[in-house]
């Protein structure tokens, strides 16, 4: 009679209980200068992610995976050391998100733990625990605000970022306004904390970001709003940063100064466009950024004091879009990175992109010394 109880109790449960999924498959055939400024070599591999996300809900609770399966095929680049540095990127988690990777005759392949997370929300709370993202900054090209998951403009994914293992919970303190803290831990151990609070002020939304850790403070500060009634949204975002980094000679505190001005506008006839500039106080060398690779503000460690950049995006009809990424990089010797997208959309499930990313400048300029990359991408969902 229990056993039947029981069975009634959770038959009862999964009735009431949603549960979604996905399943993505995206494959990039890729041509690629060896990042070696000393290597005069372009490998051509192919890389393929197959990605499960499954989204669990029960009221008001609910629970995420996204898993993934990659592959990296081509003998040469697998072999080569621009890969042995690829092996080296790893989540800043005090558990390793991924396998070894296992290699065969031609290829590589591993598997890795994406998201996994759960939580509670309601109207006034939501609290999350588990491998998740968090978000802070309101730049679409920087963050410098963001030392959680900043995005890389210059990847060929820029949205794919490590998780973070961490507890979050925010506070919706009104309709306009909320409060949010989070506590994560790195992979030593160590813990960094953070809080944000934004709100609407008469003429933009405001936001105040805070981040500690061991060897990192920052204070930030964000605003957002329309350029009056012309449909104009302009943004912009400063973080003062101070941290603890390594240097030939040992370690060393460093404080500096980022912060963005940007503005994005959508044209009727379909065309996007986004303008962003970005300021900091200190640059940094490849040396110091190579040395500094695991760091937690490794995505603050820029090169130049100054840089601008432009995106836009067209839509020609309902199958075609295009799209281009460009970049200026104001130094010593200037250099700039651009990036064009085509992408034709057969269906809701199917869709091809070409794309490059070609870097262009003086040698010895930020982005002259990198050759560039060429790329297919074929993306199937269901």
């Amino acid at each position: 009679m229990s056993k039947s109880l029981l069975l009634l109790v959770l038959l009862t449960t999964a009735i009431f209980a949603e549960f979604e999924y996905r399943v993505d498959n995206s494959n990039f055939t890729i041509s690629q200068g060896s990042i070696e400024s000393n290597v005069d070599k372009t490998y051509v591999y192919n890389y393929n992610r197959l990605r499960f996300r499954g989204d669990y809900t029960e009221g008001k609770y609910f629970v995420t995976f996204i898993g993934d399966g990659v592959n990296y095929f081509g003998h040469d680049y697998v072999s080569s050391n621009d890969f042995d540095y690829v092996k080296e990127i790893k989540s800043d988690t005090p558990f390793s998100t991924q396998t070894n990777y296992n290699d065969y005759y031609e290829g590589s392949v591993y598997a890795k733990l994406y998201r996994l997370y759960g939580g509670y929300e309601d109207n006034k709370n939501r609290a999350v625990v588990g491998l998740q993202k968090m978000s802070m900054g309101v730049g679409r090209i920087w963050t410098p605000t963001n030392l959680f998951n900043p995005k890389n403009i210059y990847a060929l994914e820029p949205d794919e970022t490590f998780g973070v293992v961490a507890l979050s919970y925010t506070r919706h303190l009104s309709d306009t306004s909320h409060l949010s803290a989070v506590a994560s831990q790195n992979a030593d151990y160590s813990f960094k904390y953070g809080a944000r609070y934004k709100a609407f002020l008469d003429f933009a939304d405001f936001a105040i970001d805070v981040v500690s850790s061991d060897d990192t403070k920052m204070l930030g500060l964000e605003l957002e709003g329309n350029l009056s009634d012309t449909g104009v949204e302009v943004r912009s975002e400063g973080a003062y940063i101070k941290n603890t980094l390594k240097t030939s000679a040992g370690l060393d505190e460093k404080e500096f100064f980022q912060g963005i001005v940007g503005a994005d506008y959508g044209f009727v006839n379909g065309l996007s466009v986004i303008g962003e500039a970005l300021y900091s106080s200190k640059k940094f060398t490849r040396a110091e950024v190579l040395l500094n690779k695991d760091s937690e503000i490794l995505s603050s460690l820029v090169s130049s004091n100054f840089y601008t950049a432009i995106s836009a995006t067209y839509t020609f009809n309902i199958f075609l879009d295009g799209g281009v990424v460009y970049i200026e990089s104001f130094n010593d010797k200037n250099s700039r990175f651009i990036s064009p997208t085509l992408t034709y959309t057969m269906n809701d499930y199917s869709s091809f992109v070409v794309g490059a990313m070609i870097q262009d400048g003086s040698s010895a300029s930020e982005f002259g010394d990198y050759e560039n990359t060429y790329y297919f991408k074929y993306a199937l969902s269901f």
